[in-house]
């Protein structure tokens, strides 16, 4: 273990220690830096502060508190910012293009930043979606001592006297189309879903993103579980600001905590909570930057023994809030524990292993009257997991679906084409699609998106509409974490590398088993052969800027949909 002032200060002292450093030292005092702090180490403060969305339009203020907590134990922070997209406001239009994108542009910038300034250790804060596993994979790129605070979870706003958030909406639309709520009623469910700061509140992949980290155990305990405008969120903050300094004295870094094992933790922990096929594609980026290796495959196998037990939204009954109110994530890890469903030798951000950190926590509360928002292990909502990982001749690189179970097993019905997630969403709006047809959404993956938007407008009209048991939908795209249905995404290879997928047409059938685990259409091999051989690349949308450079440099989705799998 390291200790000295030195060895805590090995960036910065590069920066700023000597005569000849006199010029870095002198552009420090305006921002803040007296003599004395040039003796201490830098923790950087990575916000990801907006008024871009209302999940991170409070991390100014869990920022400052971050500072604080670094600078009573004796560190310099350092506040800087990194972007956010919101998912919400741009699902549904080219804009959403740039969401998985800017996973990449955060880990990029943080890691610029901190490798630029110096800083020998910091903390990330994360409030939406693609914050938080850019967050960490700048952690693992830089290794240096460091903790991830979730920005934490919203309130739930209320219609009619029912819990309301962002999916309620996006539903509300194909409830509208349906002609079962009026324009009124819409405008109500609109301005009444989202009361305020944190991100979207059920099982989503805001929550289960935090969950994953906090179970891979890179945030303190019950970071994932808070209210984000709550004085506890605050205290997180303050302790995470005090942790990486003493994470700097023991010298614990990312790369010593993100093992294989903990990666398995993170899985099972998704799992157990029923979370977004996002973290499918994250928790593979997150581990390919900390050169831990982890494939689809590793999502199947937990998945045997790993039952679903709690029933949070999309597809079950309660919020992130709920989950909150009974004592959050470390009563849940300390089930699976003592289950036999973790490895409790993993290290954390608290110096301490995850056994450990669970020695004394309480567990939930069974039984008549109790809390009902987690199941016993023995008496779970599904034995096994509803992350599903099909192959098959429409994906022979494999594929994403969310069973939960509710929608059945198997589905086989008649193929609807549509080339974009605008024009299925017309479809499905317009009527074209009926009971039994397979909703296709193609040229949609990491390079065809380029970028590969969610499809939560289309599943959500589904829903709304009342299709939610009588059809299914396919795509090389991706979901939301309030998607639900029979949905498969992340099928690979996508259109617009010529994968199978690209050349499926109106009425092919398609079956979908995720007791096999397979999506296979019924064309004749002979049949398929011949528009595979007719088939031919679209030209790139763009060719240049951000978008243009992620559809060079992408990964497949199988592979975590990274760029720089193969520099």
């Amino acid at each position: 273990m390291c200790s000295t002032s030195q060895s805590i200060r090995a960036h910065s002292g590069l920066m700023l220690d000597g005569p000849d450093r006199a010029p870095s030292r002198a552009m420090l005092h305006p921002v803040g830096f007296t003599d004395a702090d040039f003796q201490k180490p830098i923790v950087g403060i990575a916000s990801t502060w907006s008024m871009v969305t209302p999940c991170n339009m409070h991390i100014d203020r869990l920022a400052l508190s971050a500072r604080n907590g670094a600078d009573a134990a004796g560190g310099k922070a350092v506040i800087f910012n990194t972007i956010t997209v919101s998912d919400g406001i741009s699902m549904g239009t080219p804009g959403m293009r740039y969401s998985l994108v800017s996973r990449e542009v955060i880990a990029d910038s943080i890691e610029t930043v901190v490798g630029a300034q110096g800083m020998d250790g910091y903390v990330t804060i994360g409030g939406c979606d693609k914050n938080m596993p850019g967050c960490v994979m700048a952690m693992a790129r830089m290794n240096r001592p460091s903790v991830f605070v979730y920005g934490g979870t919203i309130v739930p706003g209320l219609h009619n006297g029912k819990a309301a958030d962002i999916v309620t909406v996006f539903e509300a639309v194909g409830q509208h189309a349906a002609g079962k709520i009026s324009d009124k009623e819409l405008h109500e469910i609109e301005c009444e879903s989202i009361p305020g700061e944190g991100s979207c509140g059920g099982m989503y992949t805001a929550n289960t993103m935090a969950s994953a980290i906090e179970a891979l155990g890179l945030s303190l305990p019950d970071s994932s579980a808070l209210l984000a405008n709550s004085k506890a969120k605050l205290e997180d903050c303050e302790r995470a600001g005090a942790a990486v300094v003493e994470l700097l004295k023991k010298n614990i870094r990312p790369l010593d905590i993100m093992t294989r094992k903990a990666f398995e933790n993170a899985i099972t922990v998704v799992i157990a909570l029923g979370g977004s096929t996002n973290a499918v594609l994250h928790l593979i980026a997150m581990a390919h930057t900390a050169g831990v290796k982890l494939s689809l495959d590793d999502f199947t196998e937990i998945g045997k023994r790993v039952p679903v037990i709690a029933d949070l939204k999309p597809s079950g009954k309660y919020n992130m809030a709920h989950f909150v109110r009974i004592g959050g994530l470390q009563p849940l890890l300390k089930m699976l524990l003592d289950g036999g469903l973790l490895h409790g030798d993993c290290l954390t951000v608290t110096g301490k292993t995850v056994a450990e950190n669970l020695a004394g926590v309480k567990p939930y509360e069974f039984g008549p009257g109790k809390q009902d928002v987690v199941y016993p292990l023995d008496r779970p909502i599904k034995k096994d997991s509803h992350l599903r990982i099909l192959y098959g001749n429409i994906a022979p690189g494999g594929s994403v679906a969310k069973i939960s179970g509710k929608e059945g097993l198997a589905f086989t019905g008649k193929a609807i084409v549509f080339e974009s997630e605008e024009a299925a969403l017309r479809g499905i709006l317009e009527g074209r699609v009926q009971d039994g047809h397979v909703i296709v959404i193609r040229n949609e993956g990491p390079k065809g998106g380029p970028g590969m938007r969610e499809m939560l407008g289309p599943t959500s009209a589904v829903m709304g509409k009342g299709l939610g048991k009588t059809v299914a939908l396919i795509t090389d795209g991706r979901f939301s974490g309030g998607s639900h249905g029979f949905v498969v995404g992340h099928i690979t290879p996508e259109a617009a590398v010529g994968g199978p997928i690209a050349l499926l047409r109106d009425g092919d059938t398609i079956t979908i088993d995720a007791v096999k685990n397979e999506i296979s259409h019924g064309v004749p091999a002979a049949v398929f052969e011949s528009r595979k051989a007719d088939w031919k690349p679209a030209p790139p949308k763009e060719t240049r800027g951000v978008l243009a450079k992620y559809a060079k440099l992408v990964s497949s989705a199988s592979e975590g949909a990274v760029t720089d799998k193969y520099l």
